[in-house]
C-alpha cells in the first residue's frame, strides 16, 4: 500500500464494479477511507443490490483499508445529502469526491421516449450536481477539495446515444465552470474522460457499431490532433480474459484519477482528462479553429461561396445521407 492520499476521504460514486471500483481499490492502496457508493442497478438503472458495494468493501477491508458502502440513488438529492451525512459519521470529513455512476438507454432519437431521455440526465448530469452540491460544505469549510466527474468521449457526440451524448458533455462545462468558481477555495474539479471493456460498453450490441460503419457514420472518436499534437487514441474495449492486464481493463483508469486527487494534483483544474489503455491525455477547451472576415456585413450570396470554400473547407460530413437502394 502506498501513502500519497494517507489520511484522505474519498467518495466514489458507480465505485460496485468497473472503472468506479478500479478508482476505488487504487485510493484505497494509497491510503485513504472510502465510501463505496453503488445503487447496484442493472445497466439501464433498473433494479437495485447492495452486493456490488459490500464486495468493494470487503476487498479493501481484507487488504487493510478502510471502507464503507451506501447504496443510495445519486439521481436524488436526499440520497447524496445522506451519502455526504454518512461519510462524515464515519470519517469525520470528505477530501474527494469522484463521480463515476451511470446508465445508459441507448436509442435514436426518433425513437427515444422522454422517459430514457431523463432518466440518462438524472443519473448522469443531476447525479452530478447533486453529489457536489452536498459535499461542498464540507469542503468549503475546510478549504479543501478533489472533484472528479467522470464525463465520455461520447459527449463529442455517437449515434444512438443523444441522451448519452449531451449528458456527458454537459459534465465537461459543469466541472469547467466549477473549476472557475471553486479554485479560490483550495478546490479542484476535472472532468475525466475513461476508457475500458465495462457492462456499459459490453452491453452495446456489435450490430450497431457494424450499422454505423456500413452508413459511413463517423463515431465519437477522441478528438482530432490540435497543433501537431497526435489525436488521442479510441476506445480501447478488450475484454480481459484472464491472461494478464490489458489495455481494456477499467482499472487502467485508477492510476491517473488516483494522482489527480493527491496534493501534487491540487496544481491541475478545469481540465478534461483521457484514459484510453494505457495513454493519458489532456483535451484542449474549443477554441477557434478558422474564422472569416470582411468589413462590412456578408450578403448570402457571398456567403454562399466562402462558406464551402474557406469556412468548412476540407472538412467532413460525420453523416452522409444515405443513397437509395438500387
Amino acid at each position: 500500500m502506498g501513502n500519497r492520499l494517507e489520511g484522505r476521504v474519498a467518495i466514489i460514486t458507480g465505485s460496485g464494479r468497473g472503472i468506479g471500483r478500479g478508482v476505488a481499490l487504487q485510493m484505497a492502496e494509497e491510503g485513504a477511507a472510502v465510501v463505496v457508493a453503488d445503487f447496484g442497478g442493472n445497466v439501464d438503472g433498473s433494479g437495485g443490490d447492495t452486493g456490488p458495494a459490500d464486495g468493494v468493501v470487503q476487498e479493501i477491508k481484507a487488504k487493510g483499508g478502510r471502507a464503507i458502502a451506501h447504496y443510495g440513488d445519486v439521481s436524488k438529492l436526499e440520497n447524496t445529502q445522506d451519502l455526504v451525512a454518512t461519510a462524515l459519521r464515519e470519517f469525520g470529513k470528505v477530501d474527494i469526491m469522484c463521480h463515476v455512476a451511470g446508465i445508459l438507454r441507448d436509442r435514436m432519437l426518433f425513437n427515444m421516449t422522454e422517459e430514457e431521455w431523463d432518466a440518462v440526465f438524472a443519473v448522469h448530469l443531476m447525479g452530478a450536481y447533486n453529489m457536489v452540491k452536498s459535499v461542498l460544505p464540507t469542503m468549503l469549510e475546510r478549504r479543501y477539495g478533489r472533484i472528479l466527474i467522470f464525463s465520455s468521449g461520447s459527449g463529442l457526440g455517437n449515434t444512438g446515444q443523444a441522451n448519452y451524448s449531451a449528458a456527458k458533455e454537459a459534465q465537461v462545462g459543469f466541472s469547467r465552470a466549477l473549476a472557475r468558481e471553486l479554485g479560490p477555495y483550495g478546490i479542484t474539479v476535472n472532468a475525466i474522460y475513461p476508457g475500458g471493456a465495462t457492462r456499459m460498453t459490453q452491453s452495446i450490441p456489435a450490430a450497431a457499431t457494424q450499422l454505423r460503419a456500413a452508413a459511413g457514420i463517423q463515431g465519437a472518436g477522441r478528438g482530432a490532433p490540435v497543433a501537431g499534437a497526435p489525436a488521442a487514441p479510441p476506445p480501447i474495449l478488450e475484454v480481459n480474459t484472464g491472461k494478464g492486464p490489458t489495455q481494456g481493463d477499467p482499472e487502467n483508469n485508477a492510476p491517473t484519477t488516483t494522482w489527480l486527487c493527491t496534493e501534487a494534483g491540487g496544481a491541475i483544474s478545469g481540465q478534461v482528462i483521457g484514459v484510453s489503455g494505457w495513454q493519458a491525455s489532456r483535451y484542449n477547451p474549443r477554441h477557434v479553429y478558422r474564422s472569416i472576415h470582411r468589413a462590412r456585413h456578408w450578403t448570402i450570396e457571398e456567403l454562399a461561396k466562402a462558406i464551402p470554400e474557406q469556412l468548412m473547407v476540407d472538412v467532413p460530413n460525420p453523416a452522409p445521407k444515405l443513397q437509395p437502394k438500387e
